[in-house]
């Protein structure tokens, strides 16, 4: 079986600059039918997610209010890969500034497209092991992050209770079980 043909881009036009993604509408037309119809596209910076645990076993998670949900939210730390940044430094720095820890290690587990219907980015996961406090939460002006610990088994059940309801972070979440499950021993 073959994949469906590719759209041929007719015309692309830039929309709208939101600070951190901008909006465009791609004209597209169809190789099967001919036809022509518009598409919207949301553009971002490649982001990151950092699943930071313990050397006692414990995940290091963040409480905070995200103006999207209009709730408070438990969420590994992560954030947006800055010019000139890779993944991996994005990783340690989100990481260090939202919660104060540093990585004894960090390992990237895999990407995946936030949504490949509007979105032309990847979010990238890491797991960042043996982490350790090494100084104050440095929260910028538009965010305040509060630490919470929290027990690895007891994950699972804040997933399926809604506690941790983040997409991304739940994909974060299931790299590094892909990734544990398939280490040796």
């Amino acid at each position: 079986m073959s994949d469906p043909a590719r759209w041929r881009v007719v015309q692309r036009d830039f929309l709208q600059d939101c600070r951190v993604f901008s909006v465009s509408r791609t004209l597209a037309e169809s190789e099967r039918t001919g036809e022509r119809f518009p598409f919207f596209r949301i553009d971002s910076a490649d982001w990151v997610n950092v699943v930071p645990l313990t050397r006692d076993g414990r995940v290091v998670m963040i409480r905070q209010y995200r103006h999207g949900a209009g709730e408070v939210t438990l969420e590994v730390p992560g954030g947006i890969v800055d010019p000139g940044e890779s993944p991996a430094q994005a990783a340690a720095r989100e990481l260090l500034e939202e919660t104060g820890y540093r990585a004894g290690s960090l390992e990237a587990l895999g990407h995946v497209n936030p949504n490949p219907a509007l979105f032309g980015n990847r979010l990238h996961a890491f797991v960042a092991r043996d982490v350790e406090r090494v100084a104050k939460v440095a929260n910028e002006a538009r965010e305040e992050t509060l630490v919470e610990l929290v027990g690895r088994r007891d994950l699972p059940d804040l997933v399926r209770r809604g506690r941790v309801d983040h997409a991304l972070v739940i994909a974060a979440l299931h790299f590094l079980e892909l990734a544990e499950s398939a280490r040796p021993g």
